[in-house]
């Protein structure tokens, strides 16, 4: 009789004791980074030409963020920004792109999101474009990931030196896409042994998704952090044979719809796992499009400009975030947040505290994404793709303070021209065609003196990059 009711208790027990695990297992987070993808470029940010049904889905039934800042308009120092919550330049990671020849990257002793993960026992993976170092001392294996699968720069760079490759992506060479494949010699590798020289750049796309999905299977029982820093569409664009559009003024959106099957892949993989309750993902860009690439390149929709620039085209960016449950549905954020706020953001939603090892200037926006509360972030500071401080966004106002460019290594011109003053009011004025500095020389006068301000502390509070030993 004992035995009896005690097998009825268990019975009734059990099931609740599961249910408590589920309800307080932490979320899985799956952070997806394509490279030079504008704001334009997806279906649900306007675009009538490119068709991203699996994006824009997300978007329906999570939240799309129209205000979301990268912290460079160039790769390294983006990438950089995203991964430790702080600007570049406080990690010494602002000064443009790495190179095959680079002899720096960034440190391993910076903090990462991968690294507060993992202390948290997520099992943690990096499948796609790195661009934080080359060197053994700087691969994702050195900044938190448990593994890594993926280029290790771009793709439009050659291993080891960077010599011998073309200059440019074009017409022809889209038309011929198997012959030109080995024109580029870039490496693709597994932890840190290079697998594949060149990397058939046609399916890497789709073999970082079977990577992502093959890791998400493994990993189903515990909690997960997968990014999935795509290499394309930055140039030379290439896709899968079955899915090649031949004609070349096709060839941007033949790229960015075949990266949004393969993001289906990843959440139709979800929901049969039935881990879309419990898994949040951001699909954003690393900065604006490469507009000189024309029919190669995207679009920024109603902004200014493109990658390279501090104009909102090339450091506002795309970005929809899902997550059912937790992310309200059909709903649309225009309240200021940037990936240097993601590892707060990220850690508040594991209900953790960073350990406070690095300074860094994310700051926790974790009420925009459930829908709860403001942003926290009501300032943001603008670098050139070289580093140099040169604006700063402020409620509305935007200022740019813009200098004659200076070539590096020569004297600077005895008599400089002077800068170019540009005040935008955001609100109203979203293209940044109206400038407004001579009508408003006060609010000129506040905000250069705050990005100058501001600009101080991280430069004298900047923490050094891994660098090569001589």
């Amino acid at each position: 009789m004992l035995k009896r009711a005690l097998s009825c208790f268990l019975l009734a027990v059990l099931p609740l004791l599961s249910l408590r695990a589920d309800e307080t297992k932490k979320p899985n987070f799956i952070l997806i980074f394509a490279d030079d993808q504008g704001y334009g470029d997806l279906g649900s940010f306007g675009s009538t030409k490119i068709k991203t049904p699996n994006i824009d889905r997300m978007a329906t039934e999570g939240r799309k963020f129209t205000n979301f800042m990268v912290a460079s308009p160039v790769c390294t120092p983006s990438r950089a920004a995203l991964l430790t919550g702080s600007y570049p330049k406080r990690v010494s990671m602002h000064e443009h792109v790495l190179f095959p020849q680079s002899t720096k990257g960034l440190n391993p002793e910076e903090y990462t999101i991968a690294d507060h993960l993992k202390s948290q026992g997520y099992a943690t993976a990096c499948f796609g474009k790195w661009h934080l170092g080359h060197h053994p001392e700087t691969l994702p294996q050195q900044l938190g990931f448990d593994t890594y699968f993926g280029i290790p720069y771009s793709n439009d760079m050659n291993h080891p030196d960077n010599k011998g490759k073309p200059k440019t992506s074009s017409d022809d060479l889209w038309r011929d896409q198997e012959t030109t494949l080995t024109l580029w010699k870039t490496p693709l590798m597994e932890n840190e042994e290079i697998v594949e020289l060149p990397v058939d750049q046609r399916t890497v796309t789709r073999r970082y998704t079977d990577k992502t999905i093959d890791f998400i299977k493994a990993n189903q029982d515990k909690s997960f952090f997968v990014y999935l820093p795509h290499s394309m569409p930055h140039i030379p664009l290439y896709v899968p044979d079955d899915v090649y559009d031949p004609d070349p003024m096709n060839a941007y959106t033949n790229v960015i719809e075949h990266i949004d099957a393969e993001v289906g892949r990843i959440m139709d993989t979800l929901r049969e796992l039935k881990l879309d309750e419990n898994t949040i993902v951001i699909y954003t860009s690393d900065n604006g499009p490469w507009l000189q690439f024309k029919n190669h390149g995207g679009s920024a929709g109603p902004l200014r400009d493109g990658k390279g620039t501090t104009f909102e085209g090339g450091q506002r960016v795309p970005c929809v975030m899902w997550g059912p449950g937790r992310i309200p549905a059909g709903t649309e954020c225009d309240e200021l947040m940037g990936t240097i706020d993601l590892l707060p953001t990220i850690a508040a939603l594991t209900h953790t505290e960073l350990p406070g090892k690095n300074k860094i200037d994310g700051l926790d926006a974790s009420g925009l994404l459930l829908g709860t509360g403001s942003t926290p972030r009501d300032e943001f500071v603008y670098y050139t793709s070289r580093g140099q401080l040169e604006g700063l966004r402020q409620g509305k106002w935007k200022l740019l303070v813009k200098r004659p460019h200076q070539s590096p290594g020569k004297p600077a011109p005895r008599n400089p021209k002077p800068p170019e003053i540009l005040l935008f009011d955001l609100l109203a004025d979203v293209g940044e065609a109206n400038n407004l500095a001579g009508a408003h020389p006060e609010v000129v006068a506040k905000l250069e003196a705050r990005m100058i301000e501001l600009d101080a502390e991280i430069t004298e509070n900047a923490r050094a990059p891994w660098m090569m030993e001589e």
